[in-house]
């Protein structure tokens, strides 16, 4: 039966990215996204792409509504007051994050992950944390540590939450660290030889055993998500259980390769308001 479904997934990969559009090296990323958008529409007719935010939501009503409920009085309150005390605790000179931020840290989460041209790189929101952090003698923390990095950036997450997504790619620096995450989410690896395109595009709306598959399309803006009521997963913490899945040795969190992936995954959800920190089972 398993091997089954992983046929199932697999049965034209190979002429997926040809089909979408999607998979051309210097696509820009509104070509992408618009070719994400056509493919999808054309899939599910009758599911909005405004709904995409909800994720694998988006194709199930009766999970939509229990979400809405669980909602309503979210278990996790507890961790999100104690990233808002992280935030508004004083660093040993008496500045906070919000002295350091742009914006002071609101309405800023959408921008990120970005091209730093200084650094020559793509930089997280968690990197931009870090370096507020290191540049008023604190030390950083680790980006893949959920109890502070995690807890602190989900606080932080909801002083966006609903803001548009507004990833920019600009200069060619810019554009060869997009197409590099690109690759690396089309590209099939590990010994199921799966893709995230496999799951989030191929099959987005299809169950895997008892679970539906979310779109990529929108798929970026409601992390980190709490799982099962307190249970804090990142993003990239995402990507790293995800490649285990698919029995693959997954890069280091923060690494190049996941700052990539999660530049040209975020920008697929440019334009759709993020949801920040919500409930998953």
């Amino acid at each position: 039966m398993k091997q089954q479904i992983i046929m199932k997934l697999l049965t034209g990969m190979a002429s997926l990215g040809i089909a979408l559009g999607v998979a051309t090296a210097h696509a820009s990323p509104e070509q992408d996204k618009q070719d994400l958008i056509k493919y999808f529409t054309s899939k599910y007719p009758n599911v909005k792409i405004d709904d995409y935010v909800y994720g694998a939501l988006a194709f199930d009503p009766d999970s939509k509504a229990q979400y809405d409920a669980i909602m309503e009085f979210p278990p996790f309150d507890s961790q999100i007051d104690a990233g808002r005390k992280m935030w508004e605790t004083p660093f040993k000179n008496g500045k906070t994050y919000a002295d350091c931020l742009p914006n002071g840290g609101k309405m800023i989460a959408g921008n990120y992950p970005m091209f730093d041209e200084a650094k020559g790189k793509v930089v997280t929101l968690e990197d931009v944390i870090n370096d507020c952090r290191v540049a008023n003698g604190e030390a950083p923390f680790k980006i893949s540590d959920q109890k502070t990095m995690g807890t602190l950036s989900a606080y932080m997450r909801t002083l966006s939450d609903g803001m548009i997504m507004n990833i920019k790619v600009q200069g060619p620096k810019a554009t060869a660290a997009y197409d590099e995450g690109k690759k690396t989410f089309f590209r099939r690896t590990g010994q199921l030889n799966f893709a995230c395109a496999t799951c989030h595009i191929q099959n987005a709306g299809t169950r895997l055993r008892s679970e539906l598959l979310s779109p990529v399309v929108g798929q970026a803006v409601h992390w980190p998500v709490f799982r099962g009521g307190d249970n804090l997963v990142s993003l990239q913490n995402r990507y790293t259980g995800c490649f285990k899945m698919i029995r693959a040795v997954p890069p280091a969190e923060d690494s190049t390769v996941m700052n990539d992936l999660e530049y040209f995954h975020s920008a697929m959800s440019n334009g759709m308001p993020m949801k920040a920190s919500v409930f998953r089972k």
